[in-house]
């Protein structure tokens, strides 16, 4: 008979691997809260409300936002940044993140490496590339955010307001809008990603 292992503290427990149906799950009860409290989820607001904060409301009629009703979403923002600092520097999964060994082999075609080991690549993105020490990264990083940031305000939200409470409330422009993430994402995976890096 086969010994079930469990781990040794709440760090270990809370820092390994999580199946993706514990995120669907999360995500679908914050989503009903919100919606129950007559708010809509999304996070490019955000920028607009920092915008606001700036100074940009005094002459720009587009960041003339409610500090004071955007406050839950500010603090949500706050403890997104904070969560992922905690997650990165203290509970970070000791087993290194799945890979398919096809995407891996594909990188390489690129010259791009890609390491198993959880030192050399914490996360997704292969390290070697994607950092601050690489000035085609820092550049295409740079292009990538400001295409991300009016894109996300010329569609009049982001993925998340758009793919989570758009479709959950069954709206049609966020329907068309989540097609169009696709088709973007597929134009860049099999057209651009080749011409960049290929």
């Amino acid at each position: 008979m086969e010994l079930v292992s469990y781990p040794a503290s709440l760090v270990d427990f809370v820092s390994q691997p999580w199946h993706w149906a514990v995120s669907g799950a999360s995500l679908a009860v914050i989503l009903w809260l919100m919606t129950w409290l007559g708010r809509k989820f999304g996070i490019s607001t955000s920028f607009e409300t920092m915008c606001s904060v700036a100074g940009a409301g005094k002459r720009i009629p587009l960041f003339q936002r409610d500090l004071k009703d955007d406050m839950w979403r500010n603090m949500f923002i706050l403890g997104a940044l904070a969560g992922g600092f905690i997650s990165a520097n203290f509970l970070q999964s000791p087993d290194p993140v799945q890979i398919s060994q096809q995407t891996i082999e594909h990188l390489a075609t690129w010259d791009i490496p890609y390491s198993s080991s959880v030192e050399e690549n914490p996360g997704f993105l292969p390290t070697g590339f994607f950092n601050l020490g690489s000035a085609f990264g820092i550049v295409l990083a740079i292009i990538g955010g400001f295409l991300v940031g009016f894109g996300a305000r010329y569609a009049k939200g982001c993925t998340s307001g758009h793919a989570i409470t758009g479709l959950a409330h069954l709206q049609l422009p966020s329907f068309i809008t989540v097609i169009g993430f696709f088709i973007g994402g597929l134009l860049m995976t099999h057209l651009l990603m080749p011409l960049i890096f290929g």
